[in-house]
């Protein structure tokens, strides 16, 4: 018998089945993308919130341990330093649910991001 696959029509959808303890820092990194980006539109991509600019701007999901971000590579890249405390891959970040999340860091991240969409998309239209 195959497990249940839980799939999710909205972030609200999301952060409502995640465990209570958690839900709280779901909201405040949603918040945060929010106010960086406040014309990205959320919607679910790969099962996990995710912010929509001109293309996927940053992905988020909670674990049993942490949060994963996922700025794309050039977002990890651009914070290469402020990083480096924290696990992670080539776009990928774990800020653990034991420390406070680096609301201001994941906030200058979305802006970058918002940044570097706008002007791929600013770049594609001129051609």
């Amino acid at each position: 018998m195959e497990p249940v696959k839980i799939t999710y029509e909205s972030i609200d959808d999301y952060i409502s089945q995640a465990p209570l303890e958690i839900r709280e820092k779901l909201e405040a990194v949603r918040k945060v993308i929010h106010e960086a980006a406040p014309e990205a539109q959320e919607k679910i991509s790969y099962q996990m919130p995710t912010f929509f600019l001109h293309g996927n701007l940053v992905h988020f999901a909670a674990f049993k341990k942490h949060i994963g971000f996922y700025p794309a590579p050039s977002g990890i890249e651009a914070f290469r330093e402020e990083l480096a405390q924290y696990k992670g891959a080539k776009g990928s970040v774990q800020f653990p649910l034991d420390k406070p999340l680096p609301l201001d860091l994941i906030s200058r991240i979305v802006k970058f991001r918002a940044a570097e969409n706008r002007e791929k998309a600013a770049a594609k239209s001129r051609k």
